[in-house]
Parts: C-alpha cells; structure tokens; sequence
C-alpha cells in the first residue's frame, strides 16, 4: 500500500490529540506521576492480551539482549523523562502548548536519527529548526512594557515543554534501534511475532516506565495519595481514555509507521498535533486561541516539514 507509514503517521496525530485532552485532565486530578503509574499499569495489560492473541505470548517471545537494551533505554528517555516533562506542562500550560513543544521532536529525531541510523538530512534541515522555533515563539511570546518581549508562559511550563520533545524524539530514535535489532532475531516463520513488533517494543518500554515511575513515586513518597487517587473516578476514567489512546494506541502505531517510512517524515506528520488540538482547546476546555497562537502553531507544524525536504 503506497504512503502506508505516512497514513499510519496521520492516525497517531489523531490518537494523540485525543490522548492530550484526556491527560490534561487526569494530570491535574491525579498528579503526574500518579498518572504515568496507573497508565504503564494499564498499557502493559493491554499490550499483553493484544501479543497473545498475535503470537500466543505474553511476553515479546523472540527479544534478545540488544532488543530489551535498547527499547529499556528507549522507555527511560522517552517515557520517564519525556512524559514527565509533557504531563508536568499539561499541569502547568496546558494540553495546547505541551502538544506545541512537541514538535522540537522532530527536529531532535532527525538529528540523533542522522548520527545513529545514518538517515538523511537535507540543506534545508537548518532552516526548517529556524522556522519551527519561529512558530513556537511566536505562539509564546508577548510585548511587554516599552516593547520589550516577554514569555506569556510561566518559565517552568516551557523548560518542561522542550523537555517533553527532545525525549520524545530521541526515545524515538531508539525505538528504532530495538525495532531493528528485535527484527533480526525474530524468525522469517514467525509472523504473528512481526505483525505483533510495535506492541511488543511498547511493551518493553512500558516496563521501563512503570519501573522507573515507581520509584519516583516511592521517592517522592506521592504513594501516599494513591487511595485518593483511585476512588477519584473522573481521573480514573480519563486515565484509561488516555491510556488506549496514547501508550497502547498512538504508540504502538507511531513504531507502526517508523517500519514503513523514514522516522523524519513520520515525525512530520504526527507533529500535526499541535494543529489538531486547537479545536478540543476551544470548544472542550474553554480556552481563548489568538490568530497569534494559531498561526505560531501552523508555522512550527511547517518548519517541521521543512526540516525534513
């Protein structure tokens, strides 16, 4: 099927605009890390019920060392580091401008994607970086008093912002990497393990997730709000929302679409996101979008595209 990968890419867009407004609400209910637990819990039931019925595992059966190194490694960078720093800017920005920050992923898994998969980057990948941190700032900056520019945003939200897409793009990039070692090893007969890989490589990286969520959990003695959290019941139901949709759905998918297209283009297209949730940010949360903010969004989401010509 022509532009497979590329359909594939549009879809996660869809799941993960959907996946953000169920996150900025259960963020703020049940806290960010209370949230990441209960969703790696959540996603590694579904995950293992969806590869039990492709492959008759529970468990990604054919998986060497290489594979489990580098999609652990993968879960640590894109989900402890990377969802923390999303779902802290949810609290703090919003679900609108977190989605807006992620498209420096992208640009951050062309980069590491040239260095480490020998993945072309274009002449114009530089100014495709210019236009898109343009948009970003044009959707986060005021004038201030005697014109001099300020951030709109509180400063916390947006280191949490870059935060959020530099992990995302780089765990990207390594998923990659455990998607090609796991592929290897998996022999060409078993096809329901090959039809099964991207819900096996996120299944892998939730462990890594849930181990390390756990801990900053235990650290930070947040356990202690466990029983509240739970009994909350719009929290737990937009958890769950969030958890088919993003961890179980969107990501499984965006590995989908990496096997079938470059992880630069992939990217591209689930940077729509940030258009995408302009709607949802108007009509289900009430918020005021400026011409401004809007067009900061489309030309980031076009300096995405650009970086990658």
């Amino acid at each position: 099927m022509h532009y497979l990968g590329e359909s594939i890419s549009l879809v996660v867009a869809f799941s993960w605009t959907i996946t953000a407004v169920f996150a900025e609400v259960a963020s703020k209910r049940l806290t960010p890390i209370i949230l990441n637990v209960v969703r790696m819990i959540l996603s590694l039931l579904m995950l293992a019920v969806t590869m039990y019925c492709f492959t008759g595992h529970l468990w990604p059966h054919y998986a060497d060392g290489g594979t489990w190194m580098w999609l652990l490694l993968s879960g640590v960078v894109g989900y402890i580091f990377g969802d923390t720093c999303l779902f802290n800017a949810y609290v703090v920005i919003g679900s609108r401008f977190g989605q807006l920050f992620m498209t420096l992923a992208p640009p951050t898994a062309a980069i590491l994607g040239f260095f480490f998969l020998g993945e072309n980057m274009s002449i114009q990948s530089l100014l495709g970086m210019l236009v898109t941190l343009f948009g970003i700032g044009l959707s986060i900056m005021n004038r201030g008093e005697h014109h001099r520019l300020s951030f709109k945003l509180p400063l916390k939200g947006i280191l949490y912002g870059i935060g959020a897409g530099i992990g995302q793009g780089g765990g990207l990039v390594l998923s990659k990497i455990g998607l090609n070692h796991y592929r290897a090893v998996i022999p060409s007969t078993a096809t329901g393990c090959i039809n099964a890989l991207p819900f096996s490589a996120t299944f892998i990286r939730a462990i890594a997730g849930l181990i390390g969520f756990a801990i900053i959990l235990r650290f930070r003695k947040e356990y202690q709000l466990v029983p509240s959290a739970m009994r909350d019941k719009k929290g737990m139901w937009n958890a769950l929302g969030m958890t088919f949709f993003g961890p179980f759905f969107g990501v499984s998918l965006s590995l989908m679409a990496v096997q079938y297209t470059s992880t630069g283009i992939a990217s591209t297209i689930m940077a729509l996101t940030p258009i995408i949730i302009l709607l949802p940010a108007k009509f289900i949360f009430k918020q005021q979008v400026t011409m401004k903010e809007a067009l900061g969004a489309l030309i980031s989401v076009v300096g995405v595209s650009l970086f990658f010509c």
